[in-house]
C-alpha cells in the first residue's frame, strides 16, 4: 500500500545537509544520463487557479514520479507522487511544500559550492519569505560565512527574519533598508522574491560576486535587470531549455540575441566537472534556478526509504487487489 507522508513527517526526516547531498546527486545523475525528466507544465483555469506538474525518473534507484502543485487565491498546495519504475506501483504520496523549499535552497547551495569564490564570507539575501530561509541555510554550510545582510520591502518582517535566522544559523544576520545596502561588499547574493520587476540591478553587482536568482520562473517576471545578467561572465542554469521557456531574467536580457543562450551552461555539467565555473577571483557568476523534478524525485525516494525504515507515515488502502495485466483488462 502507498505510504502517506505529511509535512510533519517530511520535516522529521529531511535536513539541509541531507538535501544538499541529494540535490547534488540529482545533478550528477543528470550528467551521467542516469535521470530523465519532463519540464514544468501549467494548466490555467481562467479566473481561478493554476495547476503545475513536472515529472522525473531516477534510473539509479528506480523511482519515478510527479510533482504537482496548485496555486490559487487561497494559497499553494504541493504533493509528490512516487512510483516504482519497474512495477508501476505507487509507493508514496508526499506533502511537498517543505520538500520544495529545502530542495530549492539546496540547489543554490550546490551552485554556490561550485561557483562562488573559495574565500567568500559575506552573503546577502533579497527577500525574506520561506524560500529565503532555506537559501541561507544551504549557503552557510558550503562557505565560511561570517555575516549576512537581508532586505525585504516590509521593515518589520525583515527585522523578524534577521532575528530568526541569526538564532537558527549562529551567524549575524542584519536587516538593512535597501537591496543596494544588502549586496554592497557581499561575495554571495541570493534573490528570493516574487517581484515582476528587477530587485538586483547591474550597477549593484561587484567583481567576484556569485548570484543565485531563484525567486521567479515565469517569462514575464524577473529579479535581475539586463545589465546584471550581461555583466555575469559565467551563467549556469539547472536547465538551459527550461530557462528558455520560463526564466524571465535571461529571456529579457537575451531578447533579440538568441546566440547568447549558447553561453548558458547546465549546472549538471558544472557539478560533474565537465565545465569550470570560476576562472578567477574577480569573475561574476550567476546561477538561474527554475526547479527540476529530478531534484524532487531523488529527495522523495530517499525520504520514502527512511520513512519505511523508521516506520514514519501511514499506509493508504489503495489498489489492495493485485493489478490485472494489460491483457486481462483487454487493453
Amino acid at each position: 500500500m502507498p505510504l502517506l507522508l505529511s509535512e510533519a513527517d517530511v520535516k522529521s526526516i529531511l535536513t539541509m545537509p541531507m538535501a544538499l547531498q541529494l540535490v547534488e546527486t540529482s545533478f550528477r545523475r543528470l550528467a551521467e544520463g542516469n535521470a530523465t525528466l519532463q519540464y514544468r507544465q501549467r494548466l490555467h483555469v481562467p479566473g481561478q487557479g493554476v495547476l503545475n506538474h513536472m515529472a522525473a525518473a531516477d534510473l539509479t534507484t528506480g523511482y519515478m514520479g510527479l510533482k504537482i502543485y496548485s496555486i490559487a487565491r487561497e494559497g499553494a498546495r504541493f504533493v509528490v507522487t512516487l512510483f516504482h519504475a519497474s512495477t508501476g506501483e505507487l509507493v508514496a504520496l508526499i506533502e511537498a511544500d517543505y520538500l520544495g523549499q529545502m530542495r530549492t535552497g539546496a540547489a543554490s547551495g550546490v551552485a554556490t559550492k561550485f561557483m562562488a569564490r573559495d574565500d567568500a564570507h559575506v552573503a546577502a539575501i533579497i527577500g525574506t519569505g520561506l524560500q529565503a530561509r532555506t537559501q541561507l541555510e544551504a549557503i552557510a554550510p558550503v562557505r565560511k560565512i561570517d555575516s549576512i545582510r537581508a532586505f525585504g520591502r516590509d521593515a518589520g518582517r525583515r527585522e523578524s527574519f534577521a532575528r530568526e535566522m541569526t538564532a537558527r544559523l549562529g551567524i549575524p544576520v542584519k536587516a538593512v533598508g535597501s537591496a543596494e545596502e544588502a549586496v554592497r561588499g557581499a561575495q554571495i547574493v541570493s534573490t528570493a522574491t516574487t517581484s515582476k520587476e528587477p530587485v538586483l540591478e547591474g550597477r549593484m553587482v561587484e567583481p567576484g560576486m556569485h548570484i543565485n536568482a531563484i525567486g521567479v520562473n515565469q517569462a514575464q517576471k524577473r529579479e535581475l535587470d539586463t545589465d546584471a545578467v550581461l555583466r555575469s561572465e559565467f551563467i549556469a542554469a539547472d536547465s538551459r531549455e527550461q530557462s528558455k521557456i520560463e526564466a524571465g531574467d535571461l529571456i529579457h536580457a537575451f531578447a533579440g540575441q538568441p546566440a547568447r543562450w549558447e553561453a548558458v551552461h547546465e549546472l549538471a555539467d558544472v557539478v560533474a566537472g565537465r565545465v569550470k565555473a570560476r576562472g578567477g577571483p574577480h569573475q561574476i557568476t550567476l546561477f538561474k534556478s527554475n526547479g527540476l523534478a529530478t531534484e524532487d524525485i531523488v529527495v522523495a525516494g530517499h525520504l520514502y526509504e527512511i520513512a519505511r525504515e523508521r516506520k514514519i507515515g501511514r499506509e493508504i488502502p489503495m489498489w489492495q487487489k493485485e493489478a490485472r495485466s494489460v491483457a486481462e483488462r483487454g487493453a
